[in-house]
């Protein structure tokens, strides 16, 4: 039997590298002697995707016998990070093409770094799609996400002087090997133009939306494999094309300048992600972005639908879309403009199944990012669809007067439309009241969803508010990114929990294991020395590995409050400079993120851990017990070498801020234990670990409302109480940090205490000191460490997405798992 084994894995390196050598001849046209790194990851790449296109065609086979109900899931962000690795483990073919790299002379590992991060996201949001689509393709469920072809992502972050400069991130100079062009699935969207006011033959009106402009979108098809290879769902992601190469006309009049303009401005639609909505022409094409997302998904969906069926009576027992934020909220005017205008169904007919057929996750509590569009800018760009928006409104406010008569204050809270100057769309409404389901992402923050965000709807429609809380992938976040500590788990309690991450329980008895707490330190140091020689390289700061790796990497963003993070290490540094008390152990705080190019506090923060670092870093006095650094262009691929590192995990944002948090998740799952405030799934992290085996920290979401409320929030008196918290101030105040530019952090010093402090620093920093003199007492009792880390690693099982996704199919989309085999031949 070993034999066989062993002349099959033969026979599969064999073939692989075959593959490998065919596509540099024929899809490069290159000698093998002759190819760069990038080459060479292409090669490897397109023979992997050979072996998904197969599983693929075979998936939607399967899905086509079965008559399988669909999900759609839309979200303007996708964080794919790389997907070499993850497609080789995900297949099974890891070990396999490391071999067969290697007898041909190249090592697997500088092949995955020459693959460039697909940084199609910003953050949370756009990862959690990505491990939403890994999960959907391990549980075999036919579900498929649908997303924008940016072709320059977020931005590149560069440092210069310890400022932020954002740079292009062309990923897709090079083209990408990974996904499948489809110009003859190209769709047509029309968008701009007027509403023509008309009655049909039976004298009905029948609005006619005329003189638009045509777009052109093309899907590209990424495949998304689940573990175990046997389903590969796909991601669809669409550009947008001129309608025409050159508008003919405007050509043949010889203005050739201003139809190349036409053709540019067109496909400016999908160049890059997020653009800046500060100016009106920014905030027109992030909402024709937005509408063109959601129309081409809507109109490749009812097309895919309608080829299987001749009345929309089943679609919505045939078809789910979630809609990821408010972004593509305008799927509930879109879908019903498809089913009214174009396949002549009755508003209440087209009305229940687009309530029946969309659910909306909500991601935020922040006013800011809950969409609102100008009516007026609204009408220039989707007129047709502004008047099914008012339709909706005036129908659904309606209802509510009937439940609620003469309550007009309830009837403009919940309004779509506001009343005023200038009137807005409220996008979050508009996609409550067009959806059958709402959920939060945490239990916290579905309780103030219900209570805070939007308690009139939760009255109105109780039943249709629900919690899921976020999940990770385990596959990326810990077989791969975490290989060393991977094997020691699949050696320990076997592999089991690749796929079913409750297994990990099984680790809980060995937390106390003398041995296994050598082994999993070791594992950690070993993670720690890898990363200390990417911040040499990325940074020029030399790290100790043996130091405490306190880590924060995240968006910038105050609310996150990396600035209150500072403030303790400030603390820490005057006790040492001026009281002459060292840290109880020397530690290492590393900090990464971006901060939107607009966002000048989030980007003076950046500035301010760079001047505070090169302070400290470079005092004699220090001698390396405190050391401070900021990793540049922060990404998927580098957060895999980050989070396997951390010693301490920092989720410290103000409460009843944070959504959910997903990176709270993935240190502990990689043996991080977490510093935090209860918030998000900071919360159900502390009741799944046990309290004791985390560090909790500051004022719990009520008490900030009450303090908010009663406007008994004063800084100052902080200030004055807290002689710590005073020279902290004062020294960010004065020149001790900045004196090549006199005055730098002034303004932090009246931001927290002369401008109402909007996030609570100084009402939660004497509690952050406190717990954080715990975190270094316990860190030096490396045993009793170990034990609570394990314990972490054993008991975050229930994050997993693959449990989240599990709770969506049953309660929300009521999709099902369609394994290889489930049909009958």
């Amino acid at each position: 039997m070993a034999e066989n084994n062993s002349h099959h894995a033969e026979a599969s390196v064999a073939a692989l590298q075959a593959s490998i050598r065919h596509h540099v001849r024929y899809s490069l046209g290159k000698e093998w002697q002759h190819l760069s790194g990038p080459e060479l990851f292409r090669a490897v790449a397109l023979a992997v995707r050979d072996r998904l296109v197969d599983r693929m065609l075979a998936t939607e086979e399967r899905y086509r016998q079965a008559h399988a109900k669909r999900l759609y899931y839309l979200s303007i962000e996708f964080l794919m990070g790389r997907s070499l690795s993850n497609n080789l483990y995900n297949l099974g073919l890891y070990d396999l093409c490391q071999e067969a790299l290697r007898t041909l002379g190249v090592d697997l590992t500088m092949v995955e770094e020459s693959e460039r991060d697909a940084a199609l996201g910003n953050g949370g949001l756009g990862r959690l799609a990505a491990c939403f689509l890994d999960s959907l393709a391990t549980l075999d469920m036919p579900g498929y996400g649908y997303g924008i072809h940016y072709e320059y992502g977020l931005f590149q972050q560069e440092i210069r002087n310890g400022y932020q400069e954002e740079r292009p991130d062309n990923w897709l100079a090079s083209g990408t090997p990974w996904e499948i062009e489809r110009i003859d699935e190209a769709c047509l969207i029309p968008v701009y133009g007027r509403i023509e006011h008309a009655l049909d033959r039976d004298g009905q009106y029948n609005p006619m939306w005329m003189d638009w402009k045509i777009l052109i979108g093309v899907p590209h098809d990424l495949p998304i494999v689940g573990y175990g290879g046997q389903t590969v769902n796909y991601l669809r992601l669409y550009s947008a094309r001129a309608s025409a190469e050159f508008d003919m006309r405007i050509f043949n009049a010889g203005d050739y300048l201003k139809a190349v303009e036409q053709k540019l401005a067109s496909e400016t639609i999908t160049k890059v992600l997020y653009p800046s909505d500060a100016v009106e022409a920014g905030q027109e094409l992030r909402l024709v972005q937005e509408y063109f997302l959601v129309a081409c998904a809507i109109r490749d969906i009812v097309k895919r639908y309608l080829q299987t069926h001749t009345t929309f009576a089943a679609f919505s027992s045939q078809v789910a879309i979630q809609l990821n934020d408010t972004h593509p909220a305008v799927a509930v005017a879109e879908l019903m403009r498809v089913l009214i205008d174009e396949n002549d169904l009755p508003w209440e007919q087209a009305w229940a199944i687009t309530q029946a057929t969309l659910g909306y996750t909500n991601h935020t509590l922040l006013p800011e990012a809950l969409e609102k569009w100008s009516v007026t800018l609204f009408e220039h760009v989707l007129p047709r669809h502004l008047q099914i928006i008012n339709e909706i409104n005036r129908r659904f406010l309606a209802h509510v007067a009937g439940v609620w008569p003469g309550d007009t204050a309830r009837l403009q809270r919940m309004a779509i439309i506001t009343d005023g100057a200038p009137r807005h769309i409220h996008m979050g409404h508009l996609a409550i009241v067009g959806s059958h389901a709402v959920n939060g992402v945490s239990a916290l923050h579905t309780e103030l969803v219900q209570t805070t965000l939007v308690p009139d709807f939760f009255q109105l429609w109780p039943e249709r508010f629900n919690n899921k809380t976020n999940g990770i992938t385990q596959r990326r976040w810990l077989l791969q990114a975490n290989p060393c500590l991977a094997q020691l788990l699949t050696d320990t309690i076997g592999a089991a929990w690749i796929t079913d991450l409750d297994v990990l329980k099984g680790l809980e008895p060995l937390a106390q294991d003398a041995g296994f707490q050598q082994e999993f330190l070791r594992i950690k140091r070993v993670n720690k020395a890898r990363l200390a020689v990417v911040i040499r390289e990325l940074t020029r700061v030399s790290v100790d590995p043996e130091t405490l790796f306190d880590v924060q990497v995240k968006r910038m963003h105050e609310y996150k409050r990396q600035l209150l993070n500072v403030l303790h290490i400030v603390h820490e540094y005057l006790c040492l400079i001026e009281d002459h008390q060292p840290p109880t152990v020397p530690r290492t705080y590393i900090f990464a993120g971006k901060a939107a190019p607009g966002y000048w506090a989030a980007k003076q923060i950046i500035k301010l851990i760079h001047s505070v670092g090169h302070v400290i870093n470079t005092d004699p006095r220090v001698q390396g017990q405190i050391r401070v650094v900021f990793i540049p262009d922060y990404r998927v691929s580098l957060a895999e070498k980050i989070i396997p590192a951390a010693d301490l995990s920092e989720q410290i944002s103000m409460a009843g801020t944070e959504a959910s948090g997903t990176g709270n998740m993935k240190f502990a799952l990689n043996g991080a234990l977490t510093i935090g405030t209860l918030d998000g799934a900071n919360i159900e992290i502390m009741q799944a670990v046990g309290a004791e085996n985390i560090f909790i920290f500051g004022l719990h979401a009520p008490d900030i409302h009450t303090l908010r409320a009663q406007g008994a929030y004063q800084p100052r008196e902080y200030y004055a109480r807290y002689p710590a918290l005073k020279r902290v101030l004062d020294a960010l105040a004065s020149n001790c940090f900045c004196g090549q530019e006199p005055g730098l952090f002034r303004w932090i010093y009246h931001a927290l205490l002369d401008q109402g402090d909007a996030y609570c620093h100084l009402a939660d920093l004497p509690s952050y000191i406190a717990v954080q003199a715990q975190v270094a007492a316990e860190f030096t009792n490396l045993a009793g460490w170990a034990r609570k880390a394990i314990l972490n690693v054993a008991r975050v099982g229930t994050f997993s997405s693959d449990r989240t996704i599990r709770q969506y199919a049953q309660d929300i989309w009521q999709i099902e798992s369609i394994p290889e085999g489930s049909i009958a031949r």
